[in-house]
C-alpha cells in the first residue's frame, strides 16, 4: 500500500539508474521500473539489480512513492515498463476496469503459488502479477528488557494484551507507540481484530463487488474491541496528539530510540529501522497479533509488492521479471533485513524467521490486507479517515466514550460507501 513508510531512513531519491540510459545514449531502450520505495528500501532494490549481473539492456528505477498509481496513468513521456505494485488488491481492478496490464507469460505464472496470491493475481484464467515481496502485517516489535523489568510476557490472547498494557502503564511505562499519521497503520490494527473475530466476514468483504463494511455488525464489534485498547488512559506514547502526527518510522524510534514506549505494531519491513535505532541490539523482540478469544486462531494479515507489466510491454521487461523471480535474486535485500519472500523460511534474522514460519504454517487465519481490496472505501478518504476520527474521539478518554464513537464511525463510513 502506498504510505510514508516508504520514506524511512532518508529522503527519496528522484531517480536511480542501473546501467546507462538508452534515452541519453541512443542505445537499446531501457526498462523503466516504477517503485514506491525510498531510502533504505530503494538502496536495497538497487543492490538486487546489481546482483543480477550484466544485462543486455539498461534499467531505470523511478521512485514514485505514494503516487505509485500514477504509473498507470502517464499521458506524457514514457510509461514504466514494470511496476512494483504495493497494492495487490488493485490487480484485478486495473485489469478489468482499465485494461492496463499485460498478462504474465505462462512460464512465469507459477501454478504452485499460494492460494491468496492466486486469488489476487488471476483474472479470467490469466495471471497479471508475479509476487516479489511479502509483508507480515500482524507483527508487534517490542523491547524484552521492559517486559522483564515489569514481569510480563508477550500476550497469547487479546485480553492478555489489554492486561499487559495496564500493567506497563501502572509501572510508568507507555505501552504502545502508534503511527496514526499513516492511516494504513490504523487499518492494520482493525483488520487484525476483524479477522480474529469474524474471518468469514473479512473474507466476504475482500471478495465483494460492492463491499459495505458499515452494514456488518462484526465491523462495529471490531471497533469496540479496538476502542478498548486505544481509549485506555496512559496507553499511547505521547497521547493522541503525538500519535496523530507520528508516522511509521517515528513510531519505531519512539520504542527503540527514545525508549518512550514498550512496543509498536510494525510489519517485517520495519526491521532495518529497528536495528538502526535500537540502543541495545540484543534488546529486540517480536510477537504476533494474539488470538481474540480462547481456542480461536490468531489472525495473520499480509500484504506485498507484486510485479506487473503495464501495456504495451517489451521482451526486455519480461526478461527482467524472469530474473527477479529467481529465488536467489533477492538475497542482497534479505541480508540487509526487512524483506520476506512467500514460502521461504531461511536466511533471515531470528525475528523474521519467526514471521516467515508463521506465513507458511498450515494452521491459523491468513488473509491479505483488507483495505487494499476495498477500493476507495479502504483508502485515505475512507477507512483511513474514519479510524483517524475514531482515535480522536476515544484516545486516552476511557471506555465510556467508546460506544458513541463506534456509532459515529459506522455512520461516517456509511457516508463514504454511499
Amino acid at each position: 500500500m502506498p504510505s510514508s513508510r516508504r520514506a524511512f531512513l532518508g529522503a527519496a531519491a528522484t531517480l536511480m539508474v542501473a546501467g546507462c540510459s538508452s534515452d541519453v545514449l541512443g542505445l537499446r531502450r531501457s526498462v523503466r521500473v516504477a517503485v514506491s520505495w525510498s531510502g533504505q528500501e530503494l538502496h536495497a532494490f538497487h543492490d538486487v539489480l546489481d546482483g543480477l549481473g550484466k544485462l543486455d539492456y539498461p534499467v531505470e528505477v523511478v521512485p514514485l512513492g505514494d503516487d505509485i498509481s500514477t504509473a498507470f496513468g502517464a499521458r506524457s513521456g514514457r510509461r514504466p515498463d514494470l511496476v512494483m505494485l504495493p497494492q495487490p488488491g488493485l490487480v484485478p481492478r486495473e485489469r478489468s476496469e482499465r485494461n492496463d496490464l499485460q498478462a504474465i507469460p505462462d512460464e512465469l505464472a507459477n501454478p504452485g503459488r499460494a492460494r491468496l496470491w492466486e486469488d489476487l493475481l488471476v483474472y479470467d484464467g490469466k495471471t497479471y502479477g508475479v509476487p516479489f515481496k511479502t509483508a507480515h502485517k500482524s507483527a508487534v516489535w517490542y523491547r524484552p528488557s521492559v517486559f522483564r523489568d515489569v514481569g510480563v510476557e508477550p500476550p497469547r490472547l487479546w485480553s492478555d494484551w489489554l492486561t499487559l498494557n495496564k500493567t506497563l502503564s501502572d509501572a510508568g511505562v507507555r505501552p504502545l507507540s502508534l503511527a496514526a499519521g499513516d492511516g494504513w497503520v490504523l487499518t492494520d490494527f482493525l483488520e487484525n481484530v476483524l479477522l480474529g473475530i469474524a474471518p468469514a466476514v473479512y473474507a466476504g468483504l475482500a471478495t465483494a463487488t460492492d463491499p459495505r463494511p458499515s452494514r456488518r455488525p462484526e465491523f462495529a464489534a471490531a471497533l469496540r474491541l479496538l476502542g478498548s485498547m486505544w481509549s485506555a488512559p496512559g496507553t499511547l506514547a505521547g497521547g493522541v496528539k503525538r500519535s496523530l502526527v507520528q508516522q511509521f518510522p517515528d513510531a519505531i524510534v519512539e520504542v527503540f530510540g527514545h525508549r518512550r514506549a514498550a512496543m509498536v505494531l510494525a510489519s517485517d519491513f520495519a526491521e532495518p529501522v529497528v536495528r538502526s535505532f535500537a540502543a541495545d541490539p540484543d534488546d529486540i523482540g517480536v510477537f504476533t497479533f494474539p488470538a481474540l478469544a480462547p481456542g480461536a486462531a490468531a489472525p495473520v494479515v499480509v500484504g506485498g509488492d507484486v510485479m506487473v507489466l503495464p501495456k504495451p510491454t517489451s521482451d526486455d521487461a519480461v526478461d527482467l521479471v524472469r530474473r527477479l523471480s529467481d529465488p536467489t535474486a533477492v538475497d542482497p535485500w534479505i541480508r540487509q533485513g526487512g524483506f520476506l519472500v512467500d514460502g521461504r523460511v531461511s536466511g533471515y534474522s531470528p525475528e523474521l524467521t519467526r514471521l516467515a514460519e508463521q506465513l507458511t504454517a498450515p494452521n491459523g487465519l491468513l488473509q491479505f490486507d483488507l483495505s487494499d481490496q476495498l477500493g476507495p472505501v479502504g483508502g485515505i478518504n475512507g477507512l483511513w479517515r474514519v479510524l483517524t476520527d475514531f482515535l480522536i474521539r476515544i484516545g486516552d478518554r476511557g471506555s465510556a466514550v467508546v460506544p458513541e464513537a463506534v456509532d459515529a464511525a459506522v455512520n461516517e463510513l456509511r457516508g463514504v460507501e454511499s
